[in-house]
């Protein structure tokens, strides 16, 4: 089938993933952080202290995320969606009206549970449970979601800023999100679930087993892929979380760095299509090891960036990994240990993922109050994902023979 027949075949199951990642968006740190300044501001609270909150409530939240998670591999997408987008809805009125730092804790857990965790877990499981041959293609056509949220959310509501009050900006995000429901409704209205697929089409993984969590954790793998699935949820998120901070350092206007944003969406989604593409046709076991270098080397230009110009390249090159991330995880998972189970396996690596989301603010929020700006954390950020990169290496090569069952 060529793609144009596949688009045709599976546009409601595409679109609805598209539309489910898209709606995370409320809940990833590249929204929030646009009200970073306003929260700090109406709290009183320093750089660490406000990571502190936010490592706090998203480390909660990932704690949350494993047993959650697990949900996808017993009810339909959108019958959680029915659960989740409310969620997420009562969660940004809640951040409309937060009225202290404790609060702000349990709101922040909420955001990232329902939007980040939730919201993206639904649409990635959905896909590669759904897709076998075109996994790839559809995990890319997915995390247009995540793009086109990365590119129009954070401009429009930098934007709205001035002349808008934050609080009201996070009611209409609550608004947003609720009209997103009957949309996902109409386009999952033929939905099949989960548990048919999974029984009648499952897709095993490595040696041709069917793996379960338990199954997982025990294989060394899994372990040598922590630092690849932690290092760009942590250190790409405390890029996004430590924007204002940056931009101040660096001298740039906030509103002209975030200007930057639909370049590194528009790369972002030619890396996740490449991506999925080789994916369809290679596997995942190759990729996997040279995924990170795009964030090492974007780090590095970031350092040294003097100018906008300078910003968007080292965002442009960050953009080529984010892309890969959109789709090469989710396949990785599915293709190495197999689908019977993918939703409790991928709900103990989004754990991992949402975890990393959580300490790169705090360790970065509290190496800025002891004095380490963020430009100066930027070098060994990107030594960190060329030892991610050193580890998933020696985790397939350890792995090799056994490997030959899903490559």
């Amino acid at each position: 089938m060529g793609l144009l027949g596949f688009l045709r075949g599976n546009a409601p199951f595409l679109l609805a993933g598209a539309l489910l990642s898209f709606t995370s968006s409320y809940g990833q740190t590249f929204f929030i952080s646009i009200f970073a300044g306003e929260i700090m501001g109406s709290f009183g609270l320093s750089d660490g202290q406000w990571g502190l909150i936010y490592t706090i409530g998203t480390t909660i939240s990932a704690i949350t995320m494993i047993w959650a998670g697990t949900l996808t591999d017993r009810y339909r997408v959108r019958a959680l969606a029915n659960v989740v987008g409310p969620g997420l809805a009562l969660a940004c009125l809640a951040m409309a009206a937060v009225s202290n730092p404790i609060l702000l804790v349990f709101v922040i857990f909420t955001l990232r549970l329902f939007g980040q965790g939730l919201f993206s877990h639904l649409s990635m499981v959905a896909m590669a449970r759904w897709f076998v041959g075109r996994r790839g293609m559809a995990l890319s056509i997915a995390s247009l979601g995540f793009a086109l949220g990365q590119a129009i959310l954070p401009v429009a509501f930098a934007a709205a800023l001035p002349s808008v009050s934050w609080r009201w900006l996070w009611v209409i995000s609550a608004a947003l999100v609720l009209a997103a429901l009957p949309v996902l409704a109409m386009l999952l209205r033929t939905e099949r679930t989960p548990q048919s697929v999974a029984k009648a089409t499952p897709s095993a993984g490595m040696g041709g087993q069917h793996w379960t969590r338990a199954d997982m954790l025990r294989h060394p793998l899994f372990w040598f892929s922590i630092p690849v699935v932690l290092g760009p949820a942590a250190w790409g998120t405390a890029l996004f979380f430590q924007q204002v901070h940056f931009t101040t350092i660096k001298g740039w206007a906030l509103v002209d760095y975030v200007a930057l944003m639909p370049i590194f969406t528009a790369l972002s989604i030619c890396s996740t299509f490449a991506t999925g593409a080789l994916i369809d046709r290679f596997g995942t076991s190759w990729l996997m090891r040279l995924y990170m270098l795009p964030f090492s080397l974007g780090f590095l230009i970031l350092w040294q960036a003097q100018t906008l110009w300078g910003a968007g390249l080292g965002l442009g090159t960050v953009a080529l990994g984010v892309g890969a991330q959109a789709a090469l995880p989710g396949s990785y998972w599915a293709e190495f240990y197999g689908t019977r189970y993918i939703g409790s396996i991928k709900a103990a690596a989004g754990a991992v993922m949402v975890f990393g989301s959580a300490i790169g603010p705090g360790i970065s929020g509290w190496l800025i109050d002891a004095g380490l700006t963020f430009e100066d954390q930027l070098p060994w950020i990107a030594a960190y994902f060329i030892c991610a990169a050193a580890s998933i290496s020696f985790g397939i090569g350890l792995t090799r023979r056994r490997l030959a069952g899903a490559t």
